[in-house]
């Protein structure tokens, strides 16, 4: 499998391209985004690994420039705590996960192997599973062609669950996506408890334990295929 690694903290960078490696990986580099998108234009790579924050060009630009030009490569986005609206534009623009700073060799690696199972797919701004559809574009959600109402934190959950689809997302993770620096780990495991619990009856209209946002004991909740 052949990664690109984009990031412009050198010491960062060596790390992480001696620890990929030595998982055998193959690995190619850039410090900048002008070296990186000329590199992803050129090559084909399995996986990008992308920082946000680049000089000459930005790490959101080259995913957008990407997905104009209809490279489906999946891109795990690098973001600095909090910058929540960083996140949600990278996911916007086709990211297909992100990592925030400063992230665990253990989570990274799990990152990595589960966006390398992916099966290929052409980059769309709806997700779907079962009868629900989401735009990410418009912010529009319908389920058997008719439309929800979500109030924002809602579109925000179902959102980032779609995205991750099949795969446990814990609290903690939902919190920093939808919250981002309002997040109190004190007060937030209930916020959200409430938050999915309005979010199924809107789109469910049926028993929570048939819901389309399956409760994962001790983690967190997840979409099921």
């Amino acid at each position: 499998m052949k990664i690109m690694l984009v990031e412009d903290d050198l010491e960062l960078l060596s790390q992480l391209q001696n620890l990929l490696s030595e998982q055998r990986y193959l690995i190619d580099t850039a410090a900048d985004g002008k070296n990186a998108l000329d590199k992803i234009f050129a090559e084909s790579y399995d996986l990008i690994i992308l920082d946000i924050m680049l000089p000459e060009v930005d790490g959101l630009t080259i995913l957008q420039e990407m997905r104009q030009a209809k490279i489906i490569t999946p891109v795990l986005l690098l973001t600095a705590k909090g910058s929540v609206d960083d996140r949600v534009n990278g996911l916007d623009f086709g990211a297909d996960d992100y990592l925030t700073k400063p992230f665990s060799i253990a989570e990274l690696l799990a990152r990595i192997r589960a966006l390398l199972r992916r099966p290929g797919r052409e980059y769309d701004t709806h997700l779907t599973t079962g009868n629900i559809s989401l735009d990410t574009v418009s912010r529009e959600v319908t389920k058997a062609g008719g439309s929800l109402v979500l109030t924002p934190k809602e579109f925000s959950l179902l959102e980032f669950l779609l995205y991750n689809k099949n795969r446990p997302v814990s609290r903690i993770t939902l919190a920093e996506h939808v919250w981002g620096d309002d997040f109190d780990p004190f007060t937030m495991s209930n916020t959200i408890d409430v938050h999915i619990k309005n979010l199924r009856h809107k789109i469910d209209a049926q028993e929570t334990d048939k819901s389309l946002i399956k409760t994962v004991r001790g983690v967190g909740f997840m979409v099921q295929e």
